[in-house]
Parts: structure tokens; sequence; C-alpha cells
């Protein structure tokens, strides 16, 4: 943890904005945060993929900073949102783990955050799209306006699904209300049991229109069964097919409303998540079944967003992070043919594992850094992660972060001026940890299954694991015994950094 006070010098600080800022008549620059869910270092184009195009994410993957060592925190959803949102390492906060639709807030709404940060700024901030952060103080009424929310922790505007499309609720959630909730038919949400009389996949797989294949059979809705049980709220409920125009024209129109004033957004899509449902247009598009054709309607949405951004003439200022919360999953709860239907792609590339794995493809995610005609392509082997968007912006803003954060200031980094990124990262899934350094990944001793039910490898070593990713990047070689003194100092290191937070239990071995 590093503690940041007063950390971009105001001398490098004005370089850089020389260089890379807009000019003394143009305001600060607009900043979008992109974040897609569950898409894998190999499912972009720009990044070797060849059975899938993406137009618009190579845009800005070609046109921008493409980091080759870009990483999410964690191996799954909440924990890498938490860390974006706060600066902070999420296995510090017991509470960031995979959340249930009716969970709290994990964010403390006390906590400086970094849309409170940009607010501070004198930026109009927005958080669109998938949340998975927690709503409410627990026993959520969603009959009323549900407190705290998104805009209890820095967002002027938020309109979001409170966890994930396969979860319940599943309805929109603006500024803390569900939208278009009738009050003759109250919502009433639960992960406990059912309410009675209500379907089931189980109860009703004929009103089926996706099947379940593991975890995903209470409530229906829209023909798809979900995780937990919903009843009421008819009128509000989402359609999924339509959830890519409804987000994305939400996103156009926060950008029109504040064209006249600096602007920050987060941008969660959904895709390629499960369910996978894209919109009837882009059915059949990939050749690879839903999950890929999802991959193309994101693809889409990122393309209408710059398009947009161009005919309010504001491309050229405005900064966009485009990134995914973690690795890649083809079988996560459905029968969608993703596994049988993927032939040639490989949605992790070279890289082993995918969500939920301490092996690099569970948190080596696509990281693309694009401002028009302010950023000169590169590509980078930089090692850098969605924690330290957090201290860079504040540096870019002139907003330098005091206190203790484990987000690194690496703004010249982000702008194309240096390569020297972070030096060592901690990365977790489900509450393993594992220590990125330089080339080499060091993975502590862990007992347990070595896939889980999707078929990803877990990472889950007996004796331990190292790595050298530049000769190895597939992780195909474990070298702990070949270089015991690398191994060593990496365990050393390990524990020095989460000697408060790392707690054997009865699925993992201590290291000794």
């Amino acid at each position: 943890m590093k503690k940041l006070l007063l950390s971009t010098p105001i001398g490098i600080f004005a370089g850089l904005m020389t260089s890379c800022a807009p000019s003394a008549k143009q305001n600060q620059p607009n900043i979008i945060v992109i974040l897609a869910d569950d898409l894998g270092y190999g499912d972009v184009s720009a990044q070797g993929a060849t059975e899938i195009q993406t137009p618009n994410l190579d845009r800005l993957a070609n046109g921008g900073i493409r980091f080759t060592n870009g990483y999410a925190t964690s191996a799954t959803s909440t924990p890498s949102r938490y860390a974006l949102m706060t600066g902070m390492y999420p296995w510090k906060n017991k509470d960031a783990k995979i959340l249930p639709g009716d969970a709290p807030l994990i964010i403390n709404p006390g906590q400086y955050t970094l849309p409170k940060m940009m607010q501070e700024a004198g930026y109009t901030t927005a958080a669109i799209g998938k949340w998975h952060l927690g709503m409410g103080a627990g026993n959520v009424n969603w009959n009323e306006t549900v407190r705290p929310n998104a805009n209890d922790i820095g967002f002027d505007y938020s309109n979001l699904i409170a966890a994930t499309n396969d979860r319940v609720p599943t309805v929109f959630v603006e500024n803390g209300n569900v939208v278009g909730l009738d009050p003759t038919d109250p919502i009433q949400v639960s992960y406990e049991s059912n309410f009675e009389g209500e379907p089931t996949a189980i109860t009703h797989p004929e009103r089926l229109k996706m099947h379940w294949a593991h975890g995903h059979n209470q409530s229906i809705h829209n023909g798809i069964p979900r995780i937990g049980y919903q009843k009421g709220g008819k009128s509000a409920m989402w359609v999924d097919e339509d959830m890519a125009d409804y987000f994305t024209g939400l996103a156009t129109k926060f950008i029109s409303e504040n064209k006249e004033k600096p602007f920050f957004m987060y941008f969660g899509l959904h895709q390629p998540h499960v369910p996978r449902t894209p919109n009837a247009r882009f059915v059949g598009k990939s050749g690879m079944g839903p999950r890929g054709d999802a991959i193309l309607e994101a693809d889409w949405c990122v393309g209408e967003l710059m398009a947009h951004l161009e005919k309010e003439g504001l491309l050229e200022n405005t900064i966009i992070i485009f990134t995914s919360d973690n690795g890649p999953v083809l079988n996560d709860g459905y029968k969608d043919g993703a596994a049988e239907l993927v032939g040639n792609h490989k949605p992790a590339g070279t890289l082993r594992g995918g969500k939920y794995s301490l092996f690099d493809a569970g948190t080596r995610v696509p990281f693309f850094v694009y401002w028009k005609g302010k950023i000169k392509p590169k590509v980078s082997d930089a090692l850098v992660c969605q924690l330290d968007i957090m201290a860079s912006v504040a540096s870019l803003v002139n907003k330098p972060l005091e206190g203790e954060y484990d987000s690194q200031d690496l703004l010249p980094v982000f702008m194309g001026d240096s390569d020297k990124g972070r030096t060592e990262l901690i990365v977790e899934a489900n509450g393993k940890m594992a220590l990125r350094s330089g080339d080499w990944a060091f993975i502590p001793p862990y007992s347990g299954p070595e896939t889980n039910l999707t078929g990803n490898e877990l990472g889950n070593l007996v004796q331990g694991g190292l790595y050298n990713l530049s000769t190895d990047p597939g992780q195909t070689g474990n070298v702990m015994d070949t270089f015991k003194d690398q191994f060593q100092k990496m365990k050393s290191r390990f524990l020095a950094i989460t000697k408060e937070y790392y707690r054997p239990n009865t699925d993992e071995i201590e290291l000794k």
C-alpha cells in the first residue's frame, strides 16, 4: 500500500497537461470508463482473435495505448468493481465478494471514491449499466427509494442493474428507484426461499426458452431461469434482449445533456455475462452462438458511444478507458452452446485459466486507454491495473489523493509517455491470492478442486507455483523447483503484503 499525497509534483503535472490536455478554451477532458463483463484477453480481434471481429474495440486498442499486461484485481466481478471505485485492494474488505442481488452496498458512503473525487474536480458523474456492488443497507424494500445507492458514493445520476443479469431483481434501478414499478404490484425478492405459488425452473420447465446447466434454476423471467426468487413488479421487469439498447441510449443521452461541462461516466456493459441474450439483430452473426453474438453487441455499444461523442464534437476531448472485470468463461450456468460452438476461438488467447482462476487469464484482461489526438497509438508491456485508474485520474484532474491507497499514479504510463508501470500486484480469485512481480507469477499452495462447474482451471496447486510469463505466458511449466531462490523471494514478499489478510483455512495449505 502506498501513501498518496500530492502524488504528482506541480511541474510534472503542468508538463503533462501541456502535452496531453485540451487547450485553455476547452473544459477538462471528459472521462469514460467502460467495463465489460467476462470479456477475455483473447476475445478482441486487436489482441489476436481471428474467429470474431470487434472493429470498435479495435479502434480503441489500435488508436490508443493497448496494454499487454493490464489487470483486474480479481477473477470475479464484485471485487474488481470495488477496486475500481475505491482504489483499494478488495481482499482488504471481507464483503468484497460475489454478491447476491439483495446485498447491501459494500462501499461505505463515507468512503472516498473515484466518483466523489471527480465531483470535487468539477465533473458531473454518472453510473450506467451493471453495478454488482450492493444497494441499500440490508433487507431492501424495492418499492421505495433504496438507500444508500450509487448516488451516495459520488454519482450524480445512476441507472443500474443491482447485481448481474442472471440474478433477481430483474429490474432497472434509477437513482435508487425501480424504473416503471406499479405500486399496486409491489416487488418482493428473496435469496432464502420461494414465494408461494411462484414458478421456478424446477417446477415449470415448460416455461423456459433458455435452459439452465447449473445453479440457475429459481425464478423465471422472460423465459430465463435466474438465481434468487422474485415476485411481483411485472411492469418493471426488463427485457433482456433490449438491455444493450436501453443502457446505450442512457449513456448517449447523458453525454448530450452534459456536453457543455466536464463529465465522468462509468458504463458497465453486461456482455458477455450469462444469460447471453443479444438483440435479434446480432443473433447468429458471430457463428459462435449467443456468447459470440453478445461480444458483437458489446462492440456495437462501444461504437455507438464513440459515434455519439463524434456527433457532439467531444471525441477529441474525451478519454476512454476500456477493460473487463475479469477473464472469460464459457459454460457459466446456462445451456447456450458456448463451449460447443467456440470452435477455434480462444477467449483467453494464449493465457491459462479464466474467470474464477488464479492463473493469469483470470485477471489479465483487455485494457485500452484512448484519447484521440492526444495519446499516440502504442502497445505497452507495462504492468497496470484497474486499481490504478483512481490515482492516475486524480493526477490528471489535479486532485491528488490523500491518505492510504493501493492505487498508484501511473498517468505517464496511461498517456504513453512511460513504460514504467507497477513492480508488483496482488490478484485474487474467490478469496485466494497470488502475486505478480515483474515477469514472474507466484501462486501459493492451495488445496481444492482443479476446476469448477464451468470447467475453468482454478489454480489450486498443492505445492504452489512459479511461472515466468515472459517465456511462458501460457503457464505450462511450473518452475518453482528450478528457481528455488525466486520462489522463496516471492513467497516472502507475498506474505509481507498479505500478512494481515492471508488466512489459511480447510481449503488451503498454510505457507511456512
